[in-house]
């Protein structure tokens, strides 16, 4: 399975770090937040690692080559700018290939990878499937959650809403269809909720969305303490 590490987002609350560094080279606990999935990839015996970029994304190659630092083939699927989440993965389509593969914000940490072959082999027994999502307990910043997991599938509900982790496995079908330029990955994600097509589970690894500089000194100091 191939792996895309979505790293386009300009960071405007993690300014002014974000003026000189896209988003994911932002260190927390002295090491880029992208260096972290790159390692945790790797261990999880992943090869081939798409990254997308956009704001100041020449940084992003300069740093981090051809992957082969960590036992990895990196590319990279550059847009002039920011195509948002779905108009990023349609871009890069061409490098994923024609299988499932996992997506995973650039800004976001988790301590252990969840369980990909558990969602594999559920997305494998059901064609019918267009992606698999990992939802997280809902944090402070997002007490009321953004999905439901009602009988192993996502669903718009008004209780027990918990929230996406940004990670994913996506079929590149559910992609197919739209139009190539900017478009967010919310609204496809909800219309194909509504035809049953998203499978889901919860992971409880610890998980920071790492979209303020409050959140990257919490991180910090997570990471440091253990």
């Amino acid at each position: 399975m191939k792996a895309m590490i979505l790293a386009a987002g300009r960071g405007e609350r993690l300014r002014p770090l974000t003026d000189s560094l896209p988003k994911p080279l932002v260190k927390a606990a002295g090491k880029a937040l992208i260096v972290y999935h790159l390692e945790k990839l790797a261990a999880a015996g992943f090869k081939d690692i798409v990254i997308n970029h956009a704001w100041l994304g020449h940084k992003l190659p300069e740093l981090l080559g051809d992957g082969s630092n960590w036992g990895l083939s990196i590319r990279y699927s550059a847009e002039d700018t920011a195509l948002e989440t779905a108009g990023g993965i349609k871009h890069a389509l061409p490098l994923l290939g024609t299988e499932p593969f996992l997506v995973i914000n650039g800004d976001i940490y988790i301590d252990e990878l969840p369980d990909l072959e558990h969602a594999k082999t559920i997305m494998q027994n059901n064609l019918a499937l267009d992606a698999f999502l990992w939802l997280v307990d809902n944090p402070q910043h997002n007490p009321h959650g953004d999905f439901a997991i009602i009988d192993n599938q996502l669903a718009e509900s008004t209780e027990n809403k918990l929230t996406y982790s940004g990670m994913g496995i996506y079929h590149p079908k559910m992609f197919a269809d739209i139009a190539p330029g900017k478009r967010a990955l919310g609204p496809i994600l909800r219309q194909k909720m509504s035809q049953h097509k998203v499978a889901g589970s919860h992971s409880s690894s610890y998980w920071c969305d790492v979209g303020t500089v409050e959140r990257l000194e919490q991180l910090t100091r997570y990471i440091e303490s253990h």
